[in-house]
């Protein structure tokens, strides 16, 4: 029996590697991660997926897009004219992700899905997730794990085994793209921030594909141009950290106080797999 962990070079993703090879024996895991262009996934990510598959003595695994280095997210929303095509699913998501991951599904494990099953980082707060990632690979055959929210622990941060985390926690929750096309004002603030050259060129796909990247909580669209102003204030007149750790609440009221009509994070992303 072999345990796929689905390896998406956060901090989770790490801890659920742990989990598997200390349960299961690192010779039954595979670490099976989509590698993302460097142009969006930041040079110490890759740097944290290599130390942690060292660690366990694993070899990853790749399941990636044919261009993969060449294509990053917006490239992906460019070339199909739109960010999301259905809620809750970005079109990036599925053509750097989840197409590969199924292909990687069907050309190892179609003729014996019961040889193995697929690990995932999802916790115990986050049950809907749980809930349809369950749905979803059960209607294809496969089974699934899920260590953060069923087991017991050996392991809570991943410094415990002598790894740091990848350095772009120190801003962002996760380790997704940077200019995550499902994220929403607080993430888009860290970018304007630390990478304005996705941030421009988020700019332009809006204005090219005629739709905004970012949903406001009260369905409105947000384009990024007209964030822009707003951003420049909260980075050069008033010098507010971008900070995806802080509540969204609690960071918009803190905005707020000296710049007015600002609005909360869009919900959290769900781009792993």
């Amino acid at each position: 029996m072999k345990h796929i962990v689905c390896f998406s070079g956060g901090h989770s993703s790490a801890l659920v590697a742990v989990e598997t090879a200390r349960k299961y024996g690192s010779e039954n895991t595979i670490l099976l991660n989509h590698d993302i262009s460097s142009k969006v996934e930041h040079e110490d990510i890759k740097r944290f997926k290599d130390e942690v598959a060292e660690y366990l003595k694993i070899k990853i695994t790749y399941a990636n897009h044919p261009d993969f280095e060449n294509i990053a997210p917006i490239d992906v929303a460019l070339s199909l004219g739109g960010f999301q095509f259905k809620a809750g699913i970005a079109q990036c998501t599925s053509k750097l992700k989840t197409e590969p991951f199924y292909k990687y599904l069907s050309v190892n494990w179609s003729g014996n899905k019961r040889g193995c099953d697929i690990l995932y980082g999802f916790d115990g707060d986050e049950p809907q997730r749980i809930s349809r990632k369950q749905d979803v690979m059960r209607s294809m055959g496969y089974s699934t794990q899920f260590p953060l929210a069923d087991w017991t622990p050996t392991i809570s941060n991943i410094e415990e085994i002598g790894i740091q985390r990848p350095c772009t926690y120190s801003i962002f929750k996760h380790a997704n793209c940077i200019g995550c096309l499902k994220a929403g004002m607080q993430h888009w603030y860290g970018v304007y921030c630390t990478r304005p050259d996705i941030f421009e060129y988020g700019e332009y796909a809006e204005k090219k594909i005629g739709y905004s990247i970012i949903k406001k909580d009260n369905g409105e669209r947000a384009f990024l141009k007209d964030l822009e102003p707003k951003y420049h204030e909260m980075k050069y007149a008033q010098h507010i950290c971008p900070n995806e750790h802080t509540s969204p609440n609690t960071f918009w009221a803190m905005v707020e106080k000296v710049l007015p009509e600002q609005c909360s994070l869009y919900p959290p992303c769900d781009c792993s797999f």
